[in-house]
């Protein structure tokens, strides 16, 4: 058999609850009985009977309101709701020579410490020299202990300038069991951010519905009104005070798009040189010239937003144990801290 230069791979999954497809079946008055994952296999175009068995298992599959094996025998007027990763959408990734910083890896998932700068997965403007173009190469002509080729298989992302932990799904089974484990908010995950101004208060939470801008549909803002975007929750504390900005701790108790990022907007604290949110400006501080540049030089020490995915925790798709990961800040977040420390000490300000 001829070798294909490129790899289909599994359509990447946002940081939203939009990433998973719902579907509701009312089963026909006249259907014939039949196990349900062949059934849902017959009915649901593109789907593996492999991975509507792993999504019964998970207990994604309810049959009139509760959770059904995939061997049920289905039985006319049933009602069967399926919650699974969205359907797969077929890319040609050509494998790349990408480094992969590799925290931990076994037979169902890899965790990886990406990099800022690195595009997690092709789209508009970004078809090669993404992570997935990385982890293709990285698992070609490699096979699973059942002689399967391996395959990335995206559970959640983080974004392009936003560096830390990111767990990818080594085979189908493995990704919906971690998906519903995201769209449950049962993972664990905890940022640090170094956000402009000071805080009244060590800790509180954001919450606030988060939905696209009508003015600009890169950006997610905050919306009072209920009935607009996806309910969002940020927990957030303080770490260290440097007066003019600070380092906080976030953790997502749900997880949208540009979550932190748009939270921390709306209660009038921007990530510090967040372009698309506007903390790519001089928010806090003096109007004195050497000020001024001491915050530009932050700048370009730190040429993107100051975000770092530190902290992943889940429970093994096989084993069940409870798997935890911590990444350190990357050297560019380490430089900018330490300056800010440097200059919060030498102002002799009452921090």
């Amino acid at each position: 058999m001829e070798e294909n230069p490129s790899t289909d791979f599994q359509a990447p999954l946002s940081e939203e609850t939009e990433l998973y497809e719902h579907h509701r079946i009312a089963v026909d008055r006249g259907q014939e009985s039949m196990r349900m994952d062949k059934y849902l296999q017959m009915r649901l175009e593109g789907i593996s009977r492999t991975k509507i068995q792993a999504a019964a298992k998970a207990g994604c599959i309810l049959v009139n309101d509760k959770a059904a094996k995939s061997n049920y025998k289905i039985k006319p007027s049933d009602v069967i709701s399926i919650l699974l990763p969205n359907p797969p959408h077929e890319f040609d990734v050509v494998p790349e020579d990408i480094p992969l910083d590799i925290v931990y890896e076994d037979n169902d998932v890899l965790v990886v410490d990406k990099p800022a700068g690195l595009v997690v997965h092709p789209g508009y403007g970004n078809f090669t020299g993404t992570l997935l173009n990385g982890l293709v190469y990285y698992f070609d002509k490699k096979k699973s202990d059942n002689g399967e080729p391996i395959a990335p298989y995206l559970v959640h992302r983080i974004d392009k300038d936003t560096s830390g932990l990111l767990l990818i799904a080594k085979n189908e089974e493995s990704q919906v069991v971690l998906a519903k484990q995201f769209f449950d908010h049962t993972i664990e995950r905890k940022y640090n951010a170094l956000v402009w101004g000071d805080f009244a208060e060590d800790k509180g939470t954001i919450i606030g519905n988060l939905a696209r801008s009508p003015k600009d549909r890169r950006v997610m803002t905050v919306f009072e009104d209920p009935e607009i975007g996806k309910h969002a929750v940020t927990h957030w504390q303080v770490v260290e005070r440097f007066g003019y900005v600070t380092l906080v701790e976030c953790v997502l108790e749900t997880g949208r798009t540009h979550q932190i990022r748009a939270h921390m907007k709306h209660i009038g604290h921007p990530l510090f040189n967040d372009a698309m949110y506007g903390g790519d400006q001089i928010l806090k501080g003096t109007t004195f010239s050497k000020y001024k540049q001491f915050v530009t030089n932050c700048f370009q020490l730190l040429p993107r937003q100051a975000l770092h995915a530190m902290t992943l925790g889940f429970e093994h798709p096989t084993t069940h144990q409870q798997m935890h990961f911590e990444s350190p800040l990357p050297d560019d977040f380490v430089s900018v801290i330490d300056k800010w420390r440097k200059y919060a000490v030498s102002s002799n300000r009452d921090l």
